[in-house]
């Protein structure tokens, strides 16, 4: 293996003590031609990898690529190892990277059948909706309660989106999925 450079030992230790192992910012008075060309070496030599920046998480960009993405340098397991580290913060990231990319989508949470919560939900979700005193008659709640299940469980715990309008002779109607 090629012997390192000062820059490069500076470059490879910095980023293994950054969460992530990301290599960036470059050390003080590297940057232009000279930054691109001990950039360009380190990746070929299998020291740096460059991937997709997380912008969310304040990632710093290498460079953009277009549509407000860009990309962030990682000191690879090859680089720890060029530098006496062992790779297992490496092999640690990484398995968190692919499997934050891999995750399944939450299961959608579908209540009880025969409950009143999906007897309301059965009601917001015909085509004529429902009316609170339906609503009330159908369930026994009081009106604040009603109105706290359509708000509390059923729009923030199941991300239902209930809609209420006033109707010529029913007053205000409540649906589920629709807009009246």
């Amino acid at each position: 293996m090629p012997k390192l450079t000062e820059t490069q030992t500076l470059i490879l230790s910095a980023g293994a003590q950054r969460p992530g192992n990301i290599a960036l910012p470059l050390p003080k008075g590297l940057h232009g031609a000279a930054a691109k060309m001990t950039v360009t070496k380190m990746i070929e030599r299998g020291w740096l990898q460059e991937v997709d920046a997380n912008l969310r998480r304040g990632e710093p960009l290498w460079r953009e690529i277009g549509d407000g993405h860009g990309t962030t340098l990682v000191v690879t397991e090859a680089g720890l190892l060029a530098i006496g580290i062992e790779p297992v913060v490496v092999q640690t990231m990484a398995a968190i990277r692919k499997h934050a990319a891999e995750a399944p989508a939450p299961k959608p949470v579908t209540p009880r059948a025969g409950t009143k919560q999906a007897m309301l939900i059965a009601m917001l979700q015909a085509p004529e909706g429902a009316t609170m005193e339906a609503i009330i008659a159908a369930t026994g709640w009081q009106a604040h309660s009603a109105r706290g299940a359509m708000s509390g469980a059923l729009g923030k715990k199941l991300g239902l989106v209930v809609t209420s309008v006033k109707e010529e002779g029913r007053g205000r109607v409540y649906r589920i999925g629709q807009s009246g």
